[in-house]
């Protein structure tokens, strides 16, 4: 236990200073003699008592001045609980893979209602961010408690050529580092100038650990990532591979050294035909329909695009001390985003006490004015 203000607990010596005044007064009244002409009345008046329930009043009030003295001082106590994070970033994928309709009546339209509801029913202090990707990385909506807004930029978002895992963490880093100056901004990353999905980090990502662990939040390396998390997290919703740009693998080293922690959703089938997305979705341009049903259709350099690279997403989970989830179909992502604040929720926080002592001190204050009325009643 710690106290806010521990100045205030010399307010404690009056408890002593009053019982010892009691103590005396007790004693000054047994010193007085009083003579009774009858033995057997002094007897009958005392019959019955028990010395001690005397007591009981003065007892109660000492221990409501104790407890008075107490929560002056502002008494807290750290301790793990469940909270709702301070701030979400959401990193939605919007690249043209998302108009797949292996999920009805496409990705992109499911995953928009899917997350509109994960928006709304976050607690109102939790502010949200949104980010979008697509060949390249956006902030859309800085984060904001505003839910009319994010959900008009949800309902707004449309398609693009590429997918940028990588940068998109980078970006949702940025975005946290606005609001929590504990956490330092992404850094520069000589980026990849060929597409395809098959880019691999050959630098192996860093692990937490005791010693020689990544940086910590300040990306100093002063502190262990394992042992100094962000109350910011990354969730990010992708159906695809990174086909551009920083490497998922080179990112998340980087969210893992400011504590960081980033929870990819791979959402769609294996087996997605057909895509189709709506003129809005298009941004204006006419609607277009592409059939992927042919042998080797939607491969990009010996993998299909059009399937979630669930070897990287769960290295990014691992490295940054997230976890990787999956979602094949509509009601599997709303589910996921659903119950991912039950896997989030956990942290260490500093509880005040001094309203519960101070509520404990005023009831032993009327429990004793009540037993002192009884008795004088009496």
């Amino acid at each position: 236990m710690s106290f806010g203000v521990p100045l205030f607990l010399v307010t404690l010596l009056s408890v002593p200073v009053l019982l010892g005044v009691y103590v005396w007064q007790l004693r000054r009244r047994r010193r007085q003699v009083v003579r009774f002409s009858n033995v057997a009345l002094l007897r009958a008046a005392g019959a019955g008592s028990v010395s001690w329930r005397r007591h009981v009043p003065m007892g109660l009030v000492l221990c409501a001045l104790a407890l008075l003295g107490l929560a002056s001082a502002r008494p807290t106590v750290r301790a793990t609980v469940p909270t709702s994070s301070s701030t979400v970033i959401l990193a939605l994928d919007v690249s043209g893979s998302m108009c797949a309709t292996d999920v009805a009546p496409n990705r992109l339209s499911a995953a928009q209602a899917a997350v509109r509801s994960f928006v709304e029913g976050q607690p109102d202090e939790t502010k949200v961010g949104l980010v979008v990707f697509s060949g390249f990385a956006e902030l859309a909506v800085a984060p904001t408690a505003d839910r009319d807004a994010l959900l008009t930029a949800i309902d707004a978002v449309t398609t693009g050529r590429g997918t940028t895992i990588g940068a998109a963490i980078l970006r949702s880093i940025d975005a946290i580092a606005e609001l929590d100056p504990n956490v330092a901004p992404a850094d520069a990353v000589d980026e990849p100038t060929t597409d395809g999905p098959g880019l691999v980090d050959p630098t192996p990502a860093p692990t937490p650990s005791s010693t020689g662990g990544p940086a910590g939040r300040d990306g100093s390396g002063a502190a262990d990532a394992a042992a100094d998390k962000a109350p910011e997290i990354i969730v990010l919703l992708t159906d695809g591979a990174n086909t551009r740009g920083v490497t998922p693998a080179q990112a998340a080293a980087q969210a893992a050294a400011r504590g960081v922690r980033v929870y990819p959703i791979g959402f769609g089938t294996t087996n997605p035909t057909q895509m189709a997305c709506t003129r809005d979705q298009y941004g204006g341009f006419q609607p277009r329909v592409h059939d992927f049903s042919g042998a080797g259709a939607g491969s990009m350099g010996g993998r299909n695009f059009l399937v979630v690279d669930e070897a990287a997403l769960r290295g990014v989970a691992r490295t940054t001390g997230g976890e990787y989830f999956a979602a094949t179909n509509a009601d599997g992502l709303t589910k996921v985003l659903a119950d991912l604040p039950k896997h989030v929720t956990v942290s260490e926080q500093d509880i005040d006490l001094s309203a519960a002592v101070g509520l404990l001190a005023a009831a032993l204050l009327l429990a004793g004015l009540a037993i002192s009325l009884r008795r004088s009643s009496a």
